[in-house]
């Protein structure tokens, strides 16, 4: 499964992609709000980071403008992911640039007959927001489990991209079902390396490392 990070702030994704874990970048504009930088900047700045896929969302609603946004996007650099929103205008968008080899990521996914339509549109990944649909009293992971029968009862190409991931249980649940790839902030990211016998198994070598008075360097 491909690591996405969701966010807009630089250091946490230089951090991540130092590791060599992180396989693509997603934003919003809330993110992009909260970061307090300029949109084009920091999209150009994070493209620099990332080989993958970086999302840059659309902010209109019609399509005409749609695609004179995307226009403007896709030049900040070769990595760049058009983000469309599911509505009628945004898969019109998302065939239109689909066909002229662009990526498209559709986001706001909230049942799987959306996930339908977003693959027959040639949308490169579709973002279900399992979170959200927690919050709204369903499981988002059983949406998860219907796209991805649905993806492969039809060999469609679209991505499985699980988005409004809240915490590691989702990751580790939708790597299960089987989803191609997950976008989370980075500090779920980060908390996938932690487990309590971890720390004490460290703590234990330490420990008897220090007693035998040794160095390696």
């Amino acid at each position: 499964m491909k690591f996405f990070v969701d966010t807009a702030e630089i250091e946490p994704i230089r951090e991540l992609a130092a590791t060599g874990l992180l396989d693509g970048v997603t934003t919003n504009p809330s993110l992009i709000a909260k970061s307090g930088r300029d949109f084009m900047e920091v999209t150009r700045e994070i493209c620099g980071i990332v080989d993958g896929p970086v999302s840059a969302e659309v902010v209109a609603l019609d399509h005409a403008t749609m695609m004179k946004e995307a226009e403007v996007l896709r030049k900040i650099a070769d990595n760049v992911c058009i983000k469309v929103p599911l509505t009628v205008d945004g898969l019109k968008t998302c065939k239109a640039l689909t066909s002229d080899g662009t990526m498209v990521n559709v986001t706001l996914c909230f049942s799987a007959n959306q996930a339908l339509l977003a693959a027959k549109a040639g949308a490169s990944f579709i973002s279900p927001f399992v979170g959200r649909h927690d919050d709204n009293g369903f499981d988002g992971m059983d949406l998860i489990e219907d796209i991805r029968l649905i993806y492969d009862n039809y060999n469609f190409a679209t991505e499985i991209l699980v988005a409004s991931v809240r915490h590691t249980t989702h990751v580790l649940q939708a790597a299960k079902i089987g989803a191609d790839v997950m976008t989370a902030p980075p500090k779920v990211i980060h908390d996938l390396f932690k487990h309590v016998l971890t720390d004490k198994g460290i703590e234990g070598f330490m420990a008897d490392w220090a007693k035998t008075g040794q160095s390696i360097l």
